[in-house]
């Protein structure tokens, strides 16, 4: 086991690592401030980045930095979500019992996210992943949700997160309507080779191991398989850590990584 072999007190690089313990790349730093100005002005925001960027991440960060006693994040993922299931998880998510036609269920989800601003005082965040898959029809649903007291006001901050398929889906003539009413667009950007040295340090640093494993030239060959991903950054790293382990040695270098695309990646 690496864990043991290298001394880790958990995995480097997998889903255990601590939130707070994740580096925080600017592209990141620069999308948590964005998406903390969605809750604070219950903005509609839009976030995309290619696959294996770190979306997902980026939402459990967000979630873990969200002030909770000013605000309820819901978290929806679904890759054939329509209208009806859309009201029906948030109202469940508000403890109400959805009614079964779309317009009753919006008034209805209307008057529950009023309550909740004014008896407890809070604000709703709600999260769509895998925005890119959602079909027209519930693309406008959400601008019918939100259209809301003549346009004078969000009845929630809204969080469509996608890969960058759904940046380019709104492009499209049909979207224009949904496309106007966005106030905040992010892109999570991939690492580039000084940001990857420092996400898998700041990862073996998590896990209770200051010295560098892996030498400057399998860095270099890790920025250029994964092409910035993090997804395949943790898959490499893991792979050559593996790899190391059974050749007994705490060192990685760029002929174990390249093996290791080659195997894996490639």
């Amino acid at each position: 086991m690496i864990e043991s072999f290298f001394g880790f007190t958990g995995t480097p690089f997998s889903k255990g690592v601590p939130l707070d313990a994740l580096y925080n790349s600017p592209a990141l730093s620069e999308v948590l401030a964005r998406l903390q100005m969605t809750a604070e002005r219950q903005l509609f925001t839009v976030l995309t980045a290619e696959v294996g960027a770190g979306k997902t991440t980026a939402i459990r960060k967000f979630d873990s930095i969200l002030d909770k006693s000013r605000f309820i994040l819901f978290y929806m993922s679904d890759s054939q979500l329509t209208p009806r299931w859309f009201y029906k998880g948030l109202l469940e998510q508000l403890g109400v019992e959805a009614k079964y036609y779309r317009n009753e269920a919006r008034l209805q989800l209307h008057k529950e996210l009023q309550l909740v601003r004014s008896m407890q005082n809070k604000c709703v965040v709600t999260v769509v992943d895998e925005a890119h898959l959602l079909d027209r029809e519930m693309m406008e649903e959400i601008r019918f949700l939100l259209n809301y007291q003549m346009d004078s006001v969000n009845p929630m901050a809204l969080i469509l997160v996608g890969q960058t398929e759904l940046r380019d889906k709104l492009k499209f003539a049909k979207y224009a309507a949904i496309r106007q009413r966005i106030d905040l667009k992010c892109t999570l950007s991939p690492l580039d080779r000084s940001q990857i040295q420092a996400y898998i340090s700041a990862h073996l640093n998590a896990v209770g191991y200051p010295s560098q494993i892996f030498s400057d030239s399998a860095l270099d060959l890790i920025a250029k398989a994964s092409s910035g991903s993090l997804r395949l950054t943790n898959k490499i790293c893991t792979h050559c850590l593996t790899l190391a382990e059974q050749r007994g040695t705490k060192v990685v270098d760029d002929a174990m990584v390249s093996a290791i695309v080659d195997a894996e990646i490639s």
